[in-house]
C-alpha cells in the first residue's frame, strides 16, 4: 500500500513531461513548415520577377516593331490617288501590289486601306480568299479611333479571316485633310510558343479581363472573372471575340495575399486544371503581374506552389524526424540505464547457464564424434559392397555371354564343319588337277578355298568379339552394326528353325551405349524370341529401330504365343525362368535390364494385340558423325 502513491506521482510527472515534449515538437514542425513556405515563395518571386520583365519586353517589342508601318502608307502617292479617286481600277491594282509587297517584307499578317466610311479599297490579300477588299470595318474600334485622328490599337478575332490578331491604324492625310485610314494586322500567337517552355503559366489579359495570349491552350479566350452585361454588350458591338465562345470564367479565387500585390489563387473550374496531371488536390498558384507599357493589357505569371509546399513539407518532416530522433535517443538512454541494471542482476544466472551449456555441448560433441566414426565405417563398408557388386555384375555379364555361346555352340560347329569338309575336298581336287596339268581349274579351287577360310575367320572373329571381357564404355554407337552382328551370330539357328527375319533398321541410327554389351542384349532378346516360337506355325521375327519422344527405340517382336500375366510380373527377376531345367539360369533378362539402366535407358516387355511378345529397348540418341569421329 505504501508503494502506490509514489508510483502514481511518478506516472503523472512522466505524462506531463511527455505532453510538453509533444507540444514542443508540434510547434517546431509548424514553424519549420511556415519558414520553408516563406523562403520558397521569396525565391520563386525573385526568379519570376526577372522572367516577367523579359516576357513584358518581348510583347512590347513585338507591338512597337510594326508601329511605324501604317503611318508610312500616307507617303505613297498611289495610296493618296486611290483615296481621291477610288473607282480607278489601275490605281487599285497598283496599291494592291504595293500593299502585298510591303506586307511580305514586313512579315505582318495583313495591310489594307479604308476610306472614311470604313470600306476597304485595297488590301495585301486582294488575291487570296477571304480578301478584305470591299469589306466594311467601320464598327471596329481601331477604325473609329483612327477616324478621330488618334492612333488605333485593338486586339480581336478577324471577322473575315476568323483568326486573332493585333490591329494598328493611322489616318491618311493630304494637305491637312484626312482621306482614309491605313490598318495593319499582326499575329501575336507566336509569343505563346516561346512561353510553352516556361515553368510558370503565362497569360496576357485585356482591360476586360479576357485572356487572349497564354501558354495554356485551354485558357485562351477565358476570363479571370465573370463579365458584366455591359461589357458583354460592348464586346458584341465591336465583335472583338465573336468566335471565341461564351467567354467562360476560369473561376479564379483568391486564397491569400503577399506583399507588393502578389496574390495566391486557386481555380475551381475543371478547365483551369489542364496539364496538372490529375492532382487530387486543388493546386495553388502564386500570381505576379506586370502592366505592358503603352497598352491596357496586363501580363500575369501563375507559378504552381506545389514545389514550395513540397519543400515546406520536407523541412517539416526533417524537423519532425529530428525531434523523433531526439525522443528516441532519450528513451534509448533511459532504457539503457535499466538494461545495465538488469544485466548486472542476470550475469550470475547467465554464467551458470553458460557452464551448463558447455557441459551439454561437450557431451553432445562426444556423441557426434562417435556417430561420425560409425558413419565413416558404414560408408567404407558400403563402398566395398558396391565394388564387390560391380565385380559380380561384370562376371554375370561375362557368364551370360558364355551361356549364349554355349547355346550357339552346336550351330557354330555345324557352320565350321561344312567349310572344313569342303576345304578337304577342294584341296584333294587341287592336287589331282595340278598333277594332270589343269592349272586353271586348280587355281579356281584355290580361290574357293580362300573364300571358305575367310568365312571361317569371320565366324571365329565374331565369336571372339562377342566373348571378349571389357569394361562398359558409353559412346555413340551404330545400332545397325550391333543388330547385324547379333543376327550373324544367330544365323545358323534362324535357318534351322526356318524363321523369317524382318529388319527395319536405318543405317544412321545411333545411340549412347557400349556396342559389345548392346550386342549381348540383342542376342539374348533374339534367342528368347526364337525359343518362344518353337511351337508356332508362323515363325516371324521383326527387329525395328525408330527415334521418337527424344529416345532411340529398338523393338524385337516375335509371332509366338506371348507372355502369360503371371510370368510378366516376374519377367526381369534374377533366376526366374520358364525354360526346362538345365536350359537356362534365368539371368539373361535381369542382366540385360541392368546393362540398359547403366546406359541411362530402359527395357520393358508387352504382348501385342495380334499375338506375340514385344521387347522395347529405349536408349539416348546420338549423332552418326560422333561415331565416325570416335
Amino acid at each position: 500500500m505504501s508503494v502506490n502513491p509514489p508510483a502514481r506521482g511518478f506516472s503523472k510527472r512522466r505524462l506531463a513531461w511527455g505532453g510538453a515534449c509533444l507540444f514542443a515538437a508540434v510547434l517546431a514542425v509548424m514553424l519549420a513548415y511556415i519558414w520553408g513556405e516563406r523562403t520558397g515563395i521569396q525565391v520563386l518571386r525573385q526568379g519570376v520577377e526577372h522572367r516577367l520583365d523579359i516576357y513584358a519586353g518581348g510583347v512590347q517589342s513585338e507591338l512597337t516593331r510594326y508601329d511605324y508601318l501604317p503611318g508610312i502608307l500616307s507617303l505613297n502617292k498611289d495610296v493618296i490617288s486611290l483615296l481621291q479617286d477610288p473607282a480607278n481600277p489601275e490605281r487599285i491594282a497598283r496599291v494592291n501590289l504595293y500593299l502585298e509587297t510591303v506586307n511580305r517584307k514586313a512579315g505582318s499578317s495583313e495591310i489594307y486601306v479604308m476610306n472614311m466610311e470604313g470600306l476597304t479599297l485595297a488590301a495585301s490579300n486582294w488575291n487570296r480568299p477571304p480578301s478584305f477588299v470591299g469589306r466594311n470595318f467601320s464598327y471596329r474600334p481601331y477604325f473609329i479611333d483612327a477616324a478621330k485622328g488618334l492612333p488605333g490599337r485593338f486586339y480581336g478575332i478577324g471577322t473575315v479571316s476568323q483568326s486573332p490578331g493585333y490591329y494598328f491604324s493611322y489616318g491618311i492625310y493630304h494637305d491637312g485633310r484626312m482621306l482614309g485610314v491605313a490598318a495593319l494586322k499582326v499575329d501575336l500567337d507566336k509569343l505563346d510558343d516561346a512561353w510553352l517552355r516556361a515553368d510558370e503559366k503565362v497569360v496576357v489579359v485585356d482591360e476586360n479581363g479576357v485572356i487572349f495570349l497564354t501558354s495554356v491552350p485551354g485558357w485562351k479566350f477565358k476570363t479571370l472573372a465573370p463579365l458584366s452585361s455591359h461589357t458583354l454588350q460592348k464586346l458584341a458591338v465591336t465583335r472583338q471575340y465573336h468566335r471565341a465562345g461564351s467567354l467562360e470564367p476560369l473561376g479564379m479565387a483568391e486564397v491569400g495575399k503577399q506583399p507588393e500585390g502578389v496574390r495566391i489563387v486557386q481555380f475551381t473550374s475543371e478547365a483551369a486544371h489542364e496539364g496538372e496531371g490529375g492532382n487530387f488536390l486543388v493546386p495553388s498558384y502564386l500570381v505576379q503581374s506586370r502592366q505592358i507599357p503603352g497598352t491596357q493589357w496586363k501580363l500575369m505569371a501563375l507559378s504552381n506552389m506545389a514545389p514550395i509546399h513540397a519543400r515546406a513539407r520536407n523541412m517539416a518532416i526533417a524537423v519532425a524526424l529530428a525531434m523523433g530522433f531526439l525522443a528516441i535517443l532519450g528513451l534509448y538512454l533511459q532504457q539503457r540505464r535499466r538494461a545495465i541494471a538488469q544485466s548486472m542482476a542476470a550475469s550470475a544466472a547467465l554464467r551458470r547457464a553458460h557452464d551448463e551449456l558447455e557441459r551439454k555441448v561437450a557431451a553432445r560433441t562426444q556423441a557426434l564424434s562417435n556417430a561420425n566414426r560409425h558413419l565413416q565405417t558404414e560408408i567404407a563398408e558400403r563402398r566395398r559392397a558396391e565394388e564387390v557388386l560391380k565385380s559380380t555384375m561384370d562376371e554375370l555379364v561375362q557368364a551370360g555371354k558364355m551361356a549364349a555361346l554355349g547355346q550357339m555352340a552346336a550351330g557354330i560347329t555345324h557352320e565350321l564343319n561344312q567349310p572344313l569338309a569342303a576345304l578337304r575336298t577342294l584341296a584333294d581336287n587341287a592336287t589331282v588337277l595340278m598333277q594332270r596339268g589343269r592349272q586353271a581349274d586348280a587355281e579356281e579351287n584355290l580361290t574357293l578355298i580362300g573364300q571358305l577360310i575367310a568365312r571361317m575367320g569371320k565366324i571365329t572373329g565374331q565369336l571372339k568379339k562377342f566373348a571378349r571381357k571389357s569394361p562398359a564404355l558409353l559412346k555413340p554407337t551404330s545400332i545397325a552394326v550391333a543388330v547385324a552382328d547379333a543376327c550373324f551370330l544367330l544365323e545358323q539357328r534362324l535357318r534351322q528353325e526356318r524363321i523369317e527375319l524382318c529388319l527395319s533398321v536405318p543405317e544412321d541410327a545411333c545411340a549412347y551405349c557400349d556396342g559389345n554389351r548392346l550386342e549381348q542384349i540383342l542376342v539374348n532378346l533374339l534367342g528368347n524370341a526364337i525359343d518362344a516360337m518353337a511351337r508356332s506355325g508362323v515363325r516371324r521375327l521383326e527387329v525395328s529401330v525408330r527415334e521418337t519422344g527424344g529416345w532411340v527405340v529398338i523393338s524385337v517382336l516375335d509371332s509366338g504365343p506371348g507372355i502369360p500375366d503371371e510370368v510378366m510380373r516376374r519377367l526381369f527377376e534374377p533366376f526366374f525362368t520358364t525354360k526346362e531345367q538345365g536350359v537356362g539360369l534365368g539371368l539373361g533378362l535381369a542382366i540385360s535390364a541392368g546393362i540398359v539402366r547403366d546406359f541411362g535407358g530402359s527395357l520393358r516387355a508387352c504382348n501385342r494385340e495380334g499375338g506375340g511378345a514385344e521387347f522395347v529397348l529405349q536408349l539416348r540418341p546420338a549423332k552418326l558423325e560422333e561415331t565416325m569421329d570416335a
